[in-house]
C-alpha cells in the first residue's frame, strides 16, 4: 500500500510545520490526505501513515477512530454529511436530510447502489444561522440548502 507522490508531498508539507522530532504531529493532515486520495482508511492506509510519519499504528488509529471526520468503512463517491441539529431541522418543512433520504433513495449510514452517495448525519456544523448545511465530502461546505439548492448541488456532483 503506498499513497500517489502529489499526496506524499501534500504530507511532506504538513511534517514540515513541525519540529523534525515531531513529524507525528502531522497526524491529523496525513491521515486526512490519504483519505482524500483514496476515499477512506482501511487498517493498511492506517499502517502506513504510521510508518510514514514513524509512529504506532495504534497512535494513528486513535486519531483516526476519534474524529468522525474520517471514514473507516468504503463510502460513495460523494459523501454528503447533513446537519441534523435543531436550527437546521426547523428551517424548512421537509427537512434536508428528509429530503436527501427521499432524493437519493437512502437513509443515513447508506450508500446508493451506484456507489455516488453516502448519505450521513452530524452534529452542529457551527453556521446555524445559515441553515439548513450540509458537507460535501467535508470539504465543501453548502448552506441555505432548499430542496431546488440541492437538487442542483446533485446535478452539479453527478458531471463528470
Amino acid at each position: 500500500m503506498s499513497l500517489s507522490a502529489a499526496s506524499l508531498a501534500k504530507i511532506d508539507r504538513e511534517v514540515s510545520k513541525y519540529p523534525t522530532e515531531q513529524k507525528q504531529s502531522a497526524v491529523m493532515s496525513a491521515l486526512r490526505i490519504a483519505q482524500q486520495e483514496l476515499g477512506w482508511l482501511s487498517n493498511e492506509t492506517i499502517q502506513f501513515v504510521a510508518d510514514y510519519l514513524e509512529m504506532p499504528r495504534i497512535a494513528a488509529y486513535e486519531v483516526a477512530t476519534f474524529y468522525n471526520m474520517y471514514r473507516m468503512h468504503p463510502v460513495g463517491k460523494h459523501c454528503l454529511t447533513v446537519c441534523t441539529n435543531l436550527p437546521c431541522r426547523l428551517t424548512w418543512e421537509n427537512d434536508a436530510g428528509a429530503y436527501l433520504k427521499q432524493k437519493l433513495g437512502i437513509g443515513f449510514g447508506e450508500t446508493t447502489s451506484d456507489g455516488k452517495y453516502t448519505l450521513l448525519e452530524g452534529e452542529c456544523m457551527g453556521v446555524c444561522g445559515d441553515a439548513p448545511v450540509l458537507l460535501v465530502n467535508n470539504h465543501k461546505m453548502c448552506s441555505f440548502m432548499t430542496p431546488e439548492k440541492i437538487d442542483q448541488m446533485l446535478a452539479d456532483l453527478d458531471k463528470p
